[in-house]
């Protein structure tokens, strides 16, 4: 036996429309009459009366046939009334309140600026206060694993040891031996009006060891495995995997974190002096151009460095090995939920990496000077 689909009849009276539903409004039947009930709505002015009084059957289609006629009367500020429905129909009715349909506000993206400058306050203090909490934590957790050495996953470390400092070599080496070609070439132009092409040495010798040497070299591990190590945790926190860990009793600091901050630290110092040996060659090949052999070029960058010149920039790899792998882990603890939360995460870390390493640049530049080292 063929089931029975849902039919509609439309009537006018003293400018208010009627319309009578019978049948079943299910998935078909509601499919059938909905087009003609707009349709019969959008000529009417009154109120609008929708008798039920015939259906034999509703489900949720047919729900929401009801729920947009009387959405669109809101709409246009004039009265609905359901007359004739059963139990059932009011009750999943009930379920769907039409507010939920009504169009969205329109907000006014344009803000003032005091408003603009107090959200930006806002959103540095919470950022303040995250890392303040972060840097905790992650001491506490770098505390514990100098006592306790079975804390650091030693196999999760030397596998990040591998991506971020085996497999970066290539691209230091090729910018660290541009940054010294471009430093001697750009350096011997004016030194050469007063015939101290010799002291190209010094000053490529001292740039990259003290300076230019840990600051790119920590600029390279920001843009590249800084921005992993977000968009790794970011992914798992979209994915809900860090709820999963902490589930399990496995704390996400300790598990994800520690080792790549620990690897990050240990890698960078390296790192950042294999980019000054290839600097110093960069810078050699310029000199043999120049006309001055290989062992005048070394006697004197023998001269003008010292040991201090050489320690200084290892400390400060070591610090912004610290810096480029906490802040990147930070902001993958800290990405939302959406399509476009890792790849927020992942800017941001970079960013932010970038910021702190010249902030902190700046200020261990100052407290060497201030120490004389």
């Amino acid at each position: 036996m063929a089931e029975k689909v849902a039919a509609l009849s439309v009537s006018v009276a003293a400018g208010d429309l009627t319309l009578a539903l019978r049948g079943r409004l299910d998935a078909t039947g509601a499919g059938v009459v909905w087009e003609p009930a707009l349709e019969a709505l959008e000529g009417a002015s009154g109120a609008l009366i929708v008798d039920a009084s015939g259906v034999e059957y509703c489900d949720m289609a047919g729900v929401g046939l009801l729920v947009e006629l009387e959405a669109r009367q809101r709409r246009r500020s004039a009265p609905f009334s359901l007359r004739g429905a059963s139990p059932e129909v009011t009750a999943l009715r009930a379920l769907v309140p039409a507010e939920l349909f009504e169009p969205a506000v329109a907000v006014d993206p344009r803000a003032s600026w005091p408003e603009q400058v107090g959200r930006v306050a806002v959103a540095v203090r919470d950022d303040v206060v995250g890392l303040v909490g972060f840097v905790g934590a992650l001491t506490m957790e770098l505390c514990a694993m100098l006592r306790w050495p079975r804390r650091l996953r030693f196999s999760e470390t030397l596998l990040t040891i591998e991506r971020a400092g085996a497999d970066a070599l290539p691209i230091v080496a090729m910018i660290g031996f541009l940054i010294g070609l471009i430093l001697a070439f750009q350096s011997a132009i004016p030194l050469k009006r007063f015939g101290a092409e010799i002291f190209v040495a010094n000053l490529v010798g001292l740039s990259l060891l003290r300076e230019l040497g840990p600051f790119v070299t920590a600029i390279i591990m920001a843009g590249r495995s800084g921005s992993a190590f977000a968009a790794e945790i970011g992914t798992m926190k979209v994915n809900e995997e860090i709820n999963a860990l902490e589930t399990m009793g496995l704390d996400p600091m300790r598990f994800l974190v520690l080792p790549k901050v620990v690897a990050a630290t240990l890698v960078l110092p390296m790192l950042t002096l294999f980019f000054e040996i290839c600097g110093l060659i960069g810078g050699g090949v310029v000199m043999l151009q120049l006309g001055f052999p290989p062992i005048a070029y070394l006697n004197q960058l023998l001269f003008s460095l010292e040991i201090g010149d050489f320690l200084g920039g290892l400390f400060k790899a070591l610090v912004f090995g610290v810096l480029v792998a906490g802040i990147g882990c930070q902001r993958g603890l800290e990405t939302g939920t959406g399509a476009s939360a890792v790849g927020e995460s992942t800017t941001r870390s970079v960013v932010s990496g970038i910021v702190l390493i010249a902030v902190f640049d700046a200020g261990l530049s100052v407290l060497f000077f201030s120490v004389g080292v």
